[in-house]
């Protein structure tokens, strides 16, 4: 399918429901309202084609950015490309799970993290933020750093609280990831997740919640899933 085709096909799938929904979350920019499981079953006709892929990007528009993120080869993704990427990236949907996702299966992905978590732009510390996390999640162990990781908790204990609104929500998700994903710093990950306690963040007109981490990381270990690592962070 060409890039015109794909995006008539986004808009014969969106929904007034869906762009209700995307608008109380926040949504920036243009958008059709298109369901992500929808947006999945387009995968097929986007992901071999990375120019396409990149082209759907390019769009601004919300959908097609997303439907993006799911078809493009993380590998093939150049630094300044992500860099792109992440200044693009004009809401949390996009930010914490497109960019973040593709960035920490990049070639780049400790980098790219380390650099964005010191952003003073909202979007580029959370994407920062959930790229580490991702990259927690599906790399062995043994290839991970304990002592950066080790500091990005201590930084998260003394300051998520005075954070911006979407960093505390992916910082606490930090937490988490450590605690699921690396064991060696599974017992801190709890310990600084008791010592943050509630983390406060403004989640729109929404239902939503902030996971209390010490809770998550619980459930995560009851299931015995402790240090079980996914085979892709792109959803």
């Amino acid at each position: 399918m060409t890039l015109d085709e794909i995006m008539w096909k986004l808009a014969e799938l969106g929904s007034e429901q869906t762009k209700k929904t995307f608008i109380n979350h926040g949504v920036q920019g243009t958008f059709f309202g298109v369901k992500v499981g929808d947006l999945k079953k387009l995968v097929k006709y986007v992901k071999k084609d990375q120019e396409l892929a990149l082209a759907l990007y390019n769009t601004g528009n919300h959908d097609a950015m997303y439907l993006a993120g799911l078809s493009v080869n993380p590998k093939l993704m150049e630094k300044e490309t992500l860099q792109e990427w992440v200044n693009q990236a004009n809401w949390y949907m996009l930010a914490e799970y497109t960019v973040a996702g593709v960035a920490a299966e990049s070639n780049f992905a400790l980098e790219l993290a380390r650099e964005w978590i010191k952003s003073e732009k909202e979007m580029v510390a959370v994407c920062g933020w959930n790229t580490y996390a991702n990259y927690l999640s599906i790399t062995p162990d043994e290839k991970l750093d304990i002592e950066e990781i080790r500091n990005l908790l201590h930084q998260v204990e003394t300051t998520i609280h005075e954070e911006k609104n979407r960093v505390r929500y992916v910082m606490n998700g930090f937490v988490i990831s450590t605690g699921a994903y690396f064991t060696a710093l599974h017992e801190e990950a709890i310990k600084v997740a008791e010592k943050i306690g509630k983390v406060h963040v403004n989640v729109g007109q929404t239902a939503c919640k902030v996971p209390l981490a010490t809770d998550y990381i619980k459930k995560i270990e009851l299931r015995d899933k402790i240090g079980v690592k996914r085979k892709t962070c792109i959803c």
